[in-house]
């Protein structure tokens, strides 16, 4: 019997000569994807919201922003303006509207003064307008800033500009940003929780709170006003949860699989969707239930468990926040206030919106503050932009309103280590400019990223062959207002 040859390819194939042939191809495949995608073949993090270390040491360790939606007057809250009263019911100067470029306002428009009265409070001295008395007891505690700008005057850009630092869908929120640079200290609960109050969504709707082209594992995390804060977060009758414990290992075997083949990072980020998810079973419908809550705490905040509201929503983000979550942001839609009818006027709309906001935005910076939060908690309150001095009287409408101005605008914020009972920055006598310490949004986000212990330009994610950031290429860090 003839013994069988060994195949000649087969021994082709062991041969140093052919070794080197297939692995010069290898290594040129590596390096051209390495190229393209450097974090595809990176090291990878099982837990992407794990903690990670800051850039140095911050002042903050989390944020609540609660923003709102529709541009609140800054002329009518926070930037008083007496020459602007006098002048009331008057053309505006015509230096101006030269060359300027309104949303709404056509011709020459009227000054605008406030209806409302300003006085001073607190240590500080600082005033505030009569619609905000609870903010006015706790002005001591606040930093404000009457030096805002941005460069857009719409709302939905506006929105999406103040929360990505560009003005079209698709760049990641400044929240993502964040969980993404620091990740978050409460596995059982994501990183970026948002909350939804007021007339209705957000112009710029989920853009604002978009992962962008960062994995979507950073994506803020909207809850649900009423039934399950989380769609499909509780089992179907007949799956206990033995058995969805079951199904999602299962589903993750085969994601793992499909992992070390295509080597894409996106599974790992659907498998740690997964997990968390399971885990929010078990965590969120103890967080969600704020009628544990003592009475005094209702009090303070004005709450009523199962009602949605504002004032809920602000105790759910100190809840959240004591809990470890990195970044909860509430939007509360309403503040657009043109004046085009009685329902959004100036007189009858704003009083309104800020009876909603009041008592629980001061109720957050005291319960914080007593619980010994405050000092690491970075609190936010503002719009994406301002309103005018001028009103609009669009179509010769008599109610009084104010078109949208983003030149100049306040936002104020609080903890966190920005400093306490001060005013930054100053606008001209009509507030129509800023004359003193300017402050853009890309230089918000610098400062922000800051106190967070983020330096700006050194968070990046390589994307169509350019590391992108939340400040593109701009912003500053604001000195003048951090502790």
């Amino acid at each position: 019997m003839t013994p069988k040859q060994p195949n000649r390819d087969a021994l082709l194939q062991m041969t140093r000569r052919y070794f080197f042939k297939v692995c010069g191809y290898g290594i040129g495949s590596l390096a051209l994807n390495a190229l393209m995608q450097p974090k595809l073949f990176a090291a990878s993090n099982n837990n992407p919201l794990a903690p990670k270390p800051p850039h140095f040491k911050p002042r903050a360790k989390r944020i609540i922003f609660l923003f709102m939606a529709g541009a609140p007057s800054q002329i009518d809250l926070f930037d008083p303006k007496p020459v602007l009263q006098q002048y009331h019911g008057q053309p505006c100067p015509e230096d101006i509207l030269k060359g300027e470029r309104f949303a709404f306002i056509k011709g020459t428009p009227t000054l605008l003064g406030s209806p409302y009265k300003f006085q001073k409070h607190g240590q500080s001295g600082i005033e505030v307008s009569e619609l905000l008395p609870n903010l006015a007891k706790v002005v001591d505690d606040l930093c404000i800033i009457r030096s805002m700008q941005t460069d857009q005057f719409n709302h939905a850009p506006g929105q999406i500009f103040m929360n990505t630092g560009h003005q079209l869908p698709g760049r990641p929120s400044m929240g993502s940003w964040l969980t993404y640079g620091l990740g978050t200290e409460n596995q059982d609960l994501p990183g970026f929780v948002v909350l939804l109050s007021g007339a209705n969504r957000p112009d710029g709707g989920h853009a604002c709170w978009s992962s962008g082209f960062l994995p979507t594992v950073y994506q803020g995390v909207e809850f649900r006003k009423q039934g399950d804060p989380v769609l499909y977060l509780s089992n179907p009758d007949g799956v206990d949860p033995e058995a969805r414990r079951a199904v999602i290992d299962a589903v993750n075997d085969l994601n793992r699989l499909k992992h070390e083949q295509a080597g894409d990072p996106e599974i790992e980020t659907r498998i740690a969707n997964y997990e968390l998810a399971y885990r929010m079973q078990t965590s969120l419908p103890e967080l969600m239930d704020i009628s544990k809550e003592p009475e005094y705490i209702h009090q303070l905040y004005g709450t009523t468990p199962g009602k949605p509201s504002f004032a809920n929503n602000c105790l759910l983000a100190r809840r959240l926040v004591e809990r470890g979550v990195r970044f909860v942001q509430l939007y509360h839609r309403g503040w657009d206030h043109h004046g085009s009818s009685e329902g959004d006027s100036i007189p009858n709309a704003l009083p309104r919106l800020c009876r909603d906001v009041d008592q629980a935005s001061a109720a957050l910076i005291i319960d914080l503050k007593q619980r010994g939060l405050l000092d690491d908690t970075l609190v936010i309150w503002g719009g994406e932009f301002g309103r005018t001095p001028m009103n609009e009287g669009r179509g010769g409408s008599t109610y009084l309103g104010r078109d949208h101005h983003p030149r100049a605008f306040t936002l104020w914020m609080a903890g966190g280590g920005v400093k306490s009972g001060v005013v930054y920055g100053a606008t001209d006598e009509l507030g129509y400019s800023v004359t003193e310490n300017p402050v853009h949004v890309h230089d918000l986000h610098a400062t922000i990223l800051h106190l967070m212990g983020i330096d700006h330009t050194r968070l990046t994610y390589w994307y169509q062959g350019r590391n992108f950031r939340l400040t593109d290429v701009f912003g500053r860090v604001v000195e003048g207002i951090i502790g």
